[in-house]
Parts: C-alpha cells; sequence; structure tokens
C-alpha cells in the first residue's frame, strides 16, 4: 500500500476541493511556495512592451478585492473575476478593443465569498465557471458569446449548504476548463460529502467521471480532473487529473475521448500529480518519491512513463525539494519548475529529446522561495510567469522561443513582498494577462503586448 503525505494534503487537496479561487496555479508552484494603460520601457534586453491595466466594473479598492485576470485567448478576450467592496465575485470580459463588462451568472450570491467566478474561455469566447449561490452551493455556468448564460449541475451533485461534512460547506458542482469543441471538465461533490469529476458536452449530456481504485468515502477522496486551465483537457476531450483512493493516497488517471479511464503511478510515486495533458495525449506533472523527493513525469500515449530531474535540482531526503512538470507544448516539450539545494526556485524546458534549458529570469532572487517561477507556455513555446526578487517581490517576464527575456513591472504595482506583477496567461502574440497587486493589497488585472522580434 503507497504511503500519505498528511502534511501535503493540507496544502494542496483542500483548496482544490473547496474551491480555491486561484486554482489555475499550477499544482506544482502550489506546493512550492506552500512549502518555502500605460507604456513600460522594456528590461533585460527585450523589445518595446506596451502595458496596460485595467479594473473590471464595480471591482473593489480595498485590501484582497479588486480584478484578477485569469486567462486570455488568441483573440485577445480577457477573462476572470473581482471581488467587489463587499467581496462578492463577479466576472468579466475584456474585449480585444479595451471594453470590458462585468457580469453575473443567474443564481449567484451576492454575499462575501459569493458569485460569480470565471476560470476558462476557449477561442470562440466561450467562458466557463462556476457561481455560489446565496446558500454558498456551487454551480458551473456557460457564457456563450452572445452574453447567454447556461447554469449546469451534475445531476449527481449535492445542494448541501451547510454542515456539510469535511468537504466544508457548500455543495454542487465546479467547472474549470473548456476546450474548442465547448467541453467542459470539473468536479462536484455529492449529498453525501464525496467528490467526483465530469465533463459535460456541449449539447449538455454529463459523463461522470471515477477512476476504479477512486476512494468512496468522504474528502479527501474522490477523483479530480486537473484544474490546470486549459491544460487538464485536450481538443479530443481527453481529460487528466488525480483520483485519491481509500488510504488517501494519490495517484493519476487519463480519461480517454471515448470515456476510457486509465489509472497510472510513475514506479516510485508516492504521490502522482498529473498538471497538463497535450493533444497527442501526452501527460505531464509530478511525483513524490519515497524520500519526499519531487521528479517531473512525462506519459506517453501508449501509457510509457519516463522520470526525469532537471540539472540542479535538488535531491536531499525528505528536503520536499526537485522537479516539478507543469506545462507542455504542441511537439512535446515539457515546462516547469526546479528548486534547488538552497529553497531557491529556478524555470526549466525539457525538450522532446530529453535535453534540458534552465533558466532564471533576469533579477531573480537567490533566497529560499525566491527565484523563477514559469506560469504558463502557449503553443509555441514561449513561456510567461513570474520572478521573485531579494525583497520577494513580483515581476513579469516572458521567454520567447529565441531564448530572449523580457522582463516587466505594471505601473502601479506594489513594491512590498508579496505585491507587484503577476502574469497568469500567454497566447500566441506574445499578449500576457494576469494581475498586479498595488501597494494597499489591491488587485488589478493587465495586458502585456510585447513587440515580435526575430533576433
Amino acid at each position: 500500500m503507497k504511503n500519505t503525505l498528511p502534511n501535503i494534503r493540507t496544502k494542496i487537496f483542500k483548496p482544490i476541493c473547496a474551491s480555491n479561487p486561484y486554482a489555475r496555479l499550477p499544482m506544482a508552484l502550489s506546493l512550492v511556495l506552500c512549502a518555502l494603460g500605460l507604456v513600460l520601457p522594456a528590461n533585460a534586453g527585450g523589445p518595446k512592451t506596451t502595458t496596460i491595466t485595467f479594473d473590471a466594473p464595480g471591482a473593489g479598492t480595498g485590501p484582497g478585492q479588486g480584478t484578477v485576470a485569469f486567462g486570455i485567448n488568441p483573440a485577445g478576450t480577457i477573462t476572470g473575476f473581482i471581488r467587489d467592496a463587499n467581496s462578492a465575485r463577479h466576472g468579466f470580459l475584456r474585449a480585444p478593443d479595451g471594453t470590458i463588462r462585468s457580469f453575473d451568472a443567474p443564481g449567484a450570491g451576492t454575499g462575501a465569498g459569493q458569485g460569480t467566478v470565471a476560470f476558462g474561455i476557449n477561442l470562440a469566447g466561450t467562458i466557463t465557471g462556476f457561481i455560489r449561490d446565496a446558500n454558498s452551493a456551487r454551480h458551473g455556468f456557460l457564457r456563450a458569446p452572445d452574453g447567454t448564460f447556461t447554469i449546469f449541475d451534475d445531476p449527481a451533485a449535492g445542494t448541501c449548504s451547510t454542515s456539510c461534512g469535511t468537504i466544508g460547506n457548500g455543495q454542487g458542482t465546479r467547472a474549470f476548463a473548456i476546450n474548442l469543441s465547448g467541453q467542459i471538465t470539473g468536479f462536484f461533490t455529492d449529498n453525501a460529502g464525496r467528490c467526483h469529476g465530469y465533463v459535460r458536452a456541449p449539447d449538455g449530456t454529463f459523463a461522470q467521471i471515477d477512476a476504479p481504485d477512486a476512494g468512496t468515502g468522504p474528502f479527501p477522496q474522490g477523483t479530480f480532473p486537473s484544474e490546470i486551465t486549459p491544460m487538464g483537457i485536450n481538443p479530443a476531450g481527453a481529460i487528466t487529473g488525480f483520483y485519491v483512493d481509500a488510504s488517501s493516497a494519490q495517484h493519476g488517471f487519463i480519461r480517454s475521448a471515448n470515456g476510457v479511464i486509465t489509472e497510472f503511478d510513475p514506479p516510485g510515486s508516492i504521490f502522482t500529480n498529473p498538471n497538463a495533458i497535450d493533444e497527442p495525449g501526452e501527460i505531464t506533472g509530478f511525483y513524490f518519491d519515497a524520500n519526499f523527493v519531487g521528479h517531473g513525469f512525462l506519459r506517453a500515449p501508449d501509457g510509457t512513463i519516463m522520470s526525469f530531474d532537471a540539472p540542479g535540482a535538488d535531491m536531499t531526503p525528505g528536503s520536499g525539494n526537485g522537479t516539478f512538470g507543469v506545462g507542455l507544448t504542441p511537439n512535446g516539450d515539457v515546462e516547469g519548475v526546479y528548486v534547488d539545494a538552497k529553497g531557491v526556485l529556478h524555470g526549466f524546458m525539457r525538450s522532446n529529446q530529453g535535453t534540458f534549458s534552465t533558466f532564471d529570469a533576469p533579477g531573480a532572487g537567490t533566497g529560499a522561495g525566491q527565484g523563477t517561477l514559469p506560469e504558463s507556455n502557449n503553443t509555441v513555446g514561449e513561456i510567461a510567469g513570474n520572478l521573485i526578487d531579494a525583497s520577494n517581490v513580483n515581476h513579469g517576464f516572458l521567454l520567447n522561443w529565441q531564448g530572449n527575456f523580457s522582463v516587466f513591472d505594471v505601473p502601479g504595482a506594489g513594491t512590498g513582498a508579496g505585491q507587484g506583477t503577476i502574469p497568469l496567461d500567454d497566447n500566441n502574440s506574445e499578449a500576457i494577462t494576469g494581475e498586479s497587486i498595488d501597494g494597499s493589497n489591491v488587485a488589478h488585472g493587465f495586458l502585456v503586448q510585447l513587440a515580435r522580434r526575430d533576433d
């Protein structure tokens, strides 16, 4: 029987099943971190950078409130959510022409912690996410490009809103990722507080996802498709994620487009966390071995699993350091982060031939918990993320496919620890979006557009 990691369970599983509003942050980065409208001149030799800051209508101006830009599609449409003055959430859409519209899905509550949270957007501009109603129960939504809403619940989703057991208050359906065809994936909690994955077809039909060996007890047992939007579901509808068995050990799974579920663990894993699946069906993520050292892995479509360690990754038993695969490019390159013996974070790219390129954004700090955090990669292999400097302030970066860095700070970004510029998504036009935390800890959305260069 596999060993369990109860300390990691608290840090990773609880935010997942309790609906962490920052679910886009990769599991690898969440683990490491828990353990440890203006023109901006280019930095680090980068090209001219145009930066636009924005606040969606109704965004609050107090600490912990404001605008979080969560995703950008190839057309340049941005979605995310705001927290208003009462800390209720509302979705928003920023069109390529700069028009911003806040929205509330029907039935969304208006109290603190309630409301509408938008997570995923596809090429067509269709947005998915979920609401918390007035009783804090969750319901998925789909917002069509014409602004019409469809509210949905998996047929087996629970409706409990108080005294709901270990899952916490608020059962129901959470939606995180949507692909080009309009398939949506996420998970739901049933009336017994158990967690199940699902996929919703464009015609509105549901298929429940339960890994064969998933535990049937209360949280943290169950099946959880990856929440990393949009990397958890590929264009064909194949889905990856993890399940937790009856012994509360975590394993990986893939659900094929035709509904076949295959469970997997890299050899030696006691804790498997898939993060992303690409169009051919390759999967990357990370696992911990019995010595609590992290390793990246790549699972081929035929089921072959290759583990890997980035050069410089700390392999000290019990450290919790190591190598963490985050995302995949269309040609099978893996991007991710590794942690060295001093607890410093570094980025890496592993080619489909198995060769590594490691990188540190200019200005990245060299202390524990500081360094370079790759956050997302587009389909041409460009990587956006943030660096944490020696004062624990965040700054944005883009590493383009030629290996050139552009480091940027959004005007008005705070300069205190935990503040600054945090990219969350990028598209193929070198457009980057995310959140800027100001000196009062208020969040603001931003759009950074880099001028392409060929040098």
